[in-house]
């Protein structure tokens, strides 16, 4: 009798997680919804109540102007009420001027008001129109312009990083790729809360709205196309469901995950991480090599802390120094990478360095651009 055949361990959970996956829909959805999920950072926009407040004070002064113009030439004015233009009479007939109603119970009598009514009066007439069509104009234009934008972000987002969930993991990733001289266009950041979204605009990065464990969401992100990414949500279940559906929509992208315990670890790696970070036994393992020894767990702090002090770099190997030791480069080696395998410095292959060698570096920290 033929032993039957168990699946491995782990096998069950996935499934589970792929048949949910399997019920998502991968169609993005254009337009009105691309609006309300998708937020682009603001490049020098100001407010729509702030731009509506601007352009009412600019109409103001020119109505302030025209009022001036009329009450300084009012001898030249004819009123059919008194006869005469007072400065209420002034800002009556300016109002009505600007706005084209034109009553004709005030009128410019004499040939020098006609001239300035053809050479001042009627330009400003002209710009008032033009502030209050443009105010109405903007209004009406700016769903349009923000479809526009999207498209256009859209059609040139090629090979970006995404970070999925914007709390403290999250947030902290993106600025340490920014102070490594990732541009802040080439992050998006996917969040379900809307804080953080807003978050993630103030700081310079397009933020996605939506839950990151439907494809759908992750296609607004232009998942498909990144070449990182990054998931650091608050649940590990979410982490495992949110890989899986990443690694279906991109086989090319090195994911790099976060997660809370290490039974989660194997699992996430059989869902399609490149790379698992536990925060709960990092902090861990922190935390005693600060008792045991405070002064290397400063170190360590500062090798993490991209930009100041000492920074952990990984380069390739410059022709200069293939065929050479790493003891003989000029940073201070401490791994090379070869093929798939982390090497450290003193392991007998690591001897000497290959030209398709990459090194794991030590090296004084240098302000970039990028910084914040």
């Amino acid at each position: 009798m033929r032993e039957e055949q168990r699946p491995p361990r782990g096998t069950g959970r996935i499934s589970a997680l792929r048949s949910v996956w399997s019920r998502s829909r991968p169609h993005v959805e254009e337009s009105a919804e691309a609006i309300r999920t998708i937020r682009l950072p603001a490049k020098g926009v100001k407010p729509p109540l702030q731009q509506v407040l601007r352009r009412l004070v600019m109409a103001l002064v020119v109505l302030a102007l025209t009022t001036f113009i009329v009450w300084i030439d009012r001898a030249e004015y004819h009123d059919n009420a008194d006869g005469k233009v007072d400065l209420l009479d002034a800002a009556y007939y300016a109002t009505v001027t600007l706005s084209t109603t034109g009553y004709g119970d005030i009128t410019p009598v004499s040939d020098g008001a006609r001239l300035i009514n053809i050479l001042m009066v009627t330009p400003l007439r002209i710009l008032f129109l033009i502030i209050l069509v443009g105010t109405t104009l903007e209004v009406l234009t700016e769903r349009t312009r923000q479809q526009v934008r999207i498209h256009r972000w859209r059609s040139r987002m090629r090979d970006h990083v995404v970070v999925i969930g914007y709390g403290t993991k999250g947030r902290h990733t993106a600025e340490t790729l920014i102070s490594q001289g990732v541009p802040r266009e080439q992050i998006v950041v996917v969040d379900p809360q809307q804080k953080a979204v807003d978050a993630a605009t103030a700081d310079g990065l397009v933020g996605v709205l939506g839950d990151a464990t439907r494809s759908e969401t992750l296609l607004k992100a232009e998942l498909q196309r990144a070449l990182k990414i990054v998931i650091a949500p608050q649940r590990d279940d979410t982490a495992a469901l949110v890989t899986l559906t990443a690694r279906q929509l991109n086989k090319r992208a090195s994911i790099v995950v976060a997660v809370r315990e290490d039974e989660n670890v194997p699992l996430l790696k059989q869902s399609g991480a490149d790379t698992v970070i536990t925060s709960s036994s990092s902090a861990g393992r922190l935390l005693g090599m600060s008792m045991a020894s405070p002064n290397a767990s400063t170190v360590l702090e500062d090798l993490m802390t991209h930009g100041s002090g000492l920074d952990l770099n990984e380069r390739p190997v410059t022709k200069s120094e293939a065929g050479r030791s790493p003891r003989e480069c000029d940073d201070l080696v401490v791994a090379v990478v070869r093929g798939h395998r982390v090497l450290d410095y003193t392991h007998p292959e690591a001897a000497t360095l290959q030209l398709t060698d990459r090194l794991i570096t030590i090296q004084r920290a240098v302000a970039s651009e990028g910084t914040t």
